[in-house]
């Protein structure tokens, strides 16, 4: 066939390991034997991709391949979805697990992507794979239509139960602040607050993100002096990083807590990329692990269901909880790695390695903790509205203890079921990319919650 292709990435990651990952895909579809049409070189922006895809559709071809090199939003891949009628399919690479920064990011690229398409109904074939591997025949089946998307039917709602009652009524009449809009292409975090409210009595208060760096601005130097010298006494390294920005980074944290108290927030979902590099000049990630330990969940790129999410486990939990990406499947090894830049709660760190403040890997600012998650039992749990139905997604796992598998806050952990199983399910799942994850195997009340709140199940 004539496959057309669309290689796209992000300035933001490792440019020349993109290319070398790129070079290596190109590499793998010549060997299929198709003709393979359209630009040889990473997409950066939209109006190049815009004109490649001008540019396929002129070329009349059989199927197009988005080929994920580094992470982007779904926005090109929706495009691409509304733009042909012909078969699509996305291939995402994964990353060595070095400890280091998390070079491509295509995973939650994928992700995104799966969500987003999922939603508009477009069917896609997939494959998550290493071009370097032997790989052919993973790409051939994808290429004939046998690695679909699919969409996973839901589990009746469960019933309800006493402790699931309870979490459900803990839970209404909770206030989110959402400050600042989600990000273009993260069809992920969009909402509805009269869905929201329908559906657990919560609230969402719409803030700009001029509010959050005004108050933080004017926050007294004592205050952010008090808060430095606490934090120092948690993390290693504060005297490292930039100290103007670790002020400001600073000032981000007793911002949300005075905003908390005048509007009597629960909870918040802020716009953390990337005005609050660019405009502002300080990192959030560091303030939302603080007050993810103090129980005020924070979701970044204003998330609000991811909000919701976590203010439920939190519920069940009785303790802290951290909003996280998913951020490779590994088959062979049978595992999977959560990770976040670096707003994992405090408390789930593994005691034996001891946390570091370090900076944003894209944005080079600070505030961001730095450790591996602790062993033990974990459950994952997100209030989805994946393929436009709103249900409970649950998942119980074993975090192991590993060398950091990305720097930030991340750990390695083993599903109950084989990681190539969870993978497909996630996938026809159409799940958003943030999942809430808590120690303890809370999935009984979770189930019970489900049915109070009259949401389907599906577990992966």
């Amino acid at each position: 066939m004539k496959l057309g292709i669309l290689s796209l990435g992000r300035p933001t990651f490792d440019v020349p390991f993109a290319g070398e990952k790129l070079a290596a895909m190109l590499a793998a579809l010549d060997a299929t034997g198709h003709e393979i049409t359209g630009r040889r070189e990473l997409l950066f922006d939209e109006d190049a991709t815009r004109k490649a895809i001008d540019e396929l559709h002129a070329a009349a071809v059989d199927q197009v391949l988005i080929l994920q090199v580094t992470f982007t939003d779904a926005s090109m891949a929706v495009t691409v979805g509304a733009a042909f009628d012909q078969p699509v399919s996305i291939w995402a690479v994964p990353e060595p697990r070095l400890g280091g920064r998390l070079r491509l990011n295509a995973f939650c690229g994928l992700n995104l992507a799966s969500h987003a398409l999922g939603l508009n109904g477009r069917e896609f074939g997939w494959l998550y794979g290493d071009p370097a591997e032997d790989i052919l025949v993973d790409l051939a089946e994808m290429l004939a239509g046998k690695r679909p998307s699919g969409k996973l039917d839901l589990a009746e709602v469960p019933v309800e139960t006493p402790s699931g009652r309870r979490i459900a009524e803990a839970v209404q009449g909770r206030r989110i602040a959402r400050i600042g809009e989600h990000p273009v292409g993260f069809d992920t975090c969009a909402y509805d607050a009269d869905a929201m409210k329908a559906l657990a009595g919560v609230e969402v208060k719409e803030l700009v993100l001029e509010d959050l760096f005004n108050t933080a601005r004017a926050v007294p130097k004592l205050t952010a002096a008090a808060l430095r010298k606490e934090v120092d006494t948690q993390v290693s390294g504060l005297d490292e990083v930039n100290q103007d920005e670790l002020d400001r980074s600073l000032r981000l944290k007793a911002g949300l807590d005075s905003l908390r108290r005048d509007g009597g927030f629960d909870a918040f979902a802020i716009r953390c990329w990337p005005e609050t590099f660019t405009e502002y000049g300080g990192a959030v990630c560091g303030p939302a692990g603080m007050l993810g330990e103090a129980r005020v969940p924070c979701a970044c790129e204003a998330d609000v269901y991811g909000a919701l999410t976590q203010l439920v486990l939190m519920e069940a939990a009785q303790a802290p909880v951290f909003l996280t990406d998913l951020v490779d499947m590994d088959g062979s090894d049978n595992t999977g790695v959560v990770w976040h830049c670096g707003q994992a709660p405090l408390s789930m760190r593994d005691p034996e390695t001891p946390a570091e403040a370090t900076v944003h890997t894209n944005r080079k600012q600070p505030l961001l903790y730095q450790f591996p998650l602790k062993p033990g039992t974990v459950t994952l749990m997100r209030v989805s509205q994946a393929h436009g139905r709103q249900h409970m997604v649950l998942a119980r796992a074993e975090v192991l203890r590993r060398p950091m598998a990305f720097t930030g806050t991340s750990g390695v952990l083993r599903f109950e079921r084989p990681a190539d199983v969870v993978l497909n399910d996630l996938i026809a799942s159409g799940l958003e990319h943030h999942m809430a994850l808590a120690y303890g195997d809370h999935r009984e009340a979770l189930c019970g919650t489900a049915g109070a709140l009259g949401l389907p199940l599906l577990e992966l």
